[in-house]
């Protein structure tokens, strides 16, 4: 039966972002034994309202978590905005339209997009950003930014958001491991790669069924 990893994320989620060379590796290491599945889950799709103080106090505190596990840079010019709207539909909708033109450069694309925002404080909201950071991983801006406003991408988007939501994933990140029917959560939430590789190596080597590590952060 075909294994393989689904990794459920945002690329918004501040915990993502401390998972990001995690999950980098993983990718990496196991590249040739199991294909990583990027599946957005849409942390604040359509939010419309702009981010008030107690919002900013609650992100920057969570920014401050991710750092201590992670060690993940932050740049907390992002806090002196005014007028930001935390809507994340954007930025997974980016990341759907690399999957669709280059399967190859999905994991890079979040990555730059996840760096863009939270170390250059990059407003990845908008579509020319968006644009620029595609043409970062390679890919034609232009025919980016068509396939990016096509309504093909946009229902592929919302598709992405209801399977997360009919598997009952609500936290970013969560990695599950998958092979024919059955599946099982590597981990919700961020976990250092020490306590996920051991797990995943005895599970592509039939040693063992997944099981969940005790989890130190919730997205």
């Amino acid at each position: 039966m075909q294994k393989e990893l689904i990794y459920f994320v945002d690329p918004m989620c501040s915990w993502c972002w401390g998972f990001s060379p995690v999950i980098l590796s993983i990718s990496q290491t196991f590249a040739d034994r199991v294909p990583v599945r990027v599946v957005l889950g849409g942390l604040f799709p359509g939010t419309s309202r702009n981010m008030n103080e107690q919002t900013k106090n609650e992100i920057r505190e969570h920014w401050g978590h991710v750092n201590e596990l992670s060690g993940q840079p932050f740049n907390y010019d992002f806090f002196d905005r005014t007028d930001f709207i935390y809507n994340t539909e954007p930025a997974c909708r980016a990341v759907v339209t690399v999957r669709r033109m280059q399967s190859t450069t999905t994991l890079p694309m979040l990555e730059h997009l996840h760096r863009s925002f939270y170390t250059q404080n990059l407003d990845i909201t908008q579509t020319e950003t968006l644009s620029e950071v595609a043409s970062e991983v390679g890919l034609d801006p232009e025919v980016f930014s068509v396939a990016f406003d096509s309504q093909d991408i946009r229902e592929e988007t919302q598709r992405d958001f209801q399977f997360s939501r009919s598997l009952g994933v609500s936290g970013f990140p969560t990695l599950v491991a998958s092979e024919g029917e059955a599946s099982a959560a590597v981990t919700v939430g961020y976990q250092p790669l020490d306590k996920i590789m051991p797990v995943l190596d005895a599970w592509l080597h039939g040693r063992t069924r997944i099981a969940v590590p005790e989890q130190e952060q919730k997205a």
